[in-house]
């Protein structure tokens, strides 16, 4: 039984009385089938409705629209926190029915307690997890190949689009690679012309002009300034004189002064290619029976 005094009538917002305060009888509470159903007396009607709220979604504001939807004689309904502040529209019905409450409709302020919800047992969350997880499982086995079939669409549907995307920048790198590989191979031969002739200099002033004597200082000089342009490379490119390595950094240099020229867009195509070897790597991973289940992320985070 709720006692309050009647000369200390309730004042709500703006601080004017309400005419009456009415027992937490008339606003009941009850929990069925996991969702709270609060029944209250229409004042035009002057009948019991019952509304169903869902807690997790509902908030105050849609409920106190729906009391005022159910009776158009509502010219006023509002709540109240137990200490008299307002209650935010946006908030949360399941946050409201944690404390009690005053509901206001048009000048009448009811007492609401809402009843303690049951917690629920270890044993009976088990079973409602197990339950949950056959509900998430059935809703696989039976969606699964139209998400795989719709997603392998739209994978060949990228396919197809980088490939179209691809092919006039691949017959322009060929091209640019073909004429960046002749210089090289060229560069090479000079290399070597320029060797075989060095060679063939110093045999003939070693043997026909100049003695040994002459020409082993020489010789020196010319293997020590050898050492030290090596070095420079090595300065130069943070790199060892590897032949392979010399000869591909040279093919680049090639290239990329080429591609400037002709205006071919380096990094679109190298984007463009990362683009479809992920999709073809995705369609191939989409195919293999042992992956069905699992999502493209959750696979590159395994591997």
């Amino acid at each position: 039984v709720r006692l309050w005094r009647p000369a200390r009538a309730w004042r709500g917002r703006e601080g004017a009385p309400y005419s009456t305060l009415v027992p937490s009888d008339e606003v009941t509470i009850n929990y069925r089938h996991g969702l709270p159903v609060v029944t209250l007396t229409l004042p035009t009607r002057s009948e019991r409705c019952r509304f169903t709220v869902k807690p997790m979604v509902t908030t105050v504001g849609a409920f106190l629209q729906d009391v005022q939807r159910e009776d158009k004689g509502i010219e006023r309904v509002e709540v109240f926190a137990a200490d008299g502040s307002k209650v935010s529209d946006a908030t949360l019905m399941e946050v409201l029915l944690m404390n009690d409450f005053k509901l206001v409709i048009n000048n009448t302020a009811y007492s609401v307690s809402p009843p303690v919800k049951d917690k629920l047992s270890s044993e009976h969350t088990t079973e409602m997890e197990d339950i949950k997880s056959l509900v998430h499982r059935l809703f696989v086995a039976l969606h699964l190949e139209d998400h795989q079939i719709r997603k392998e669409r739209e994978l060949l549907q990228k396919l197809d689009h980088l490939k179209e995307e691809l092919l006039p920048l691949e017959q322009m790198k060929a091209r640019i690679a073909e004429n960046a590989d002749a210089k090289t191979s060229r560069l090479l031969w000079v290399g070597l012309a320029l060797m075989s002739t060095q060679g063939g200099a110093l045999a003939w002033l070693t043997w026909w002009v100049y003695s040994w004597d002459i020409m082993e200082p020489v010789t020196y000089f010319i293997t020590y300034g050898s050492a030290m342009a090596f070095y420079a490379y090595f300065v130069l490119t943070k790199q060892d004189y590897i032949y392979p390595d010399a000869k591909d950094r040279q093919f680049l240099h090639y290239f990329y002064r080429k591609s400037k020229k002709q205006h071919f867009n380096v990094e679109r195509y190298n984007k463009l290619k990362e683009d479809l070897a992920e999709a073809e790597e995705s369609l191939r991973r989409l195919r293999q029976p042992l992956h069905l289940r699992l999502p493209i992320q959750e696979i590159n985070d395994k591997d």
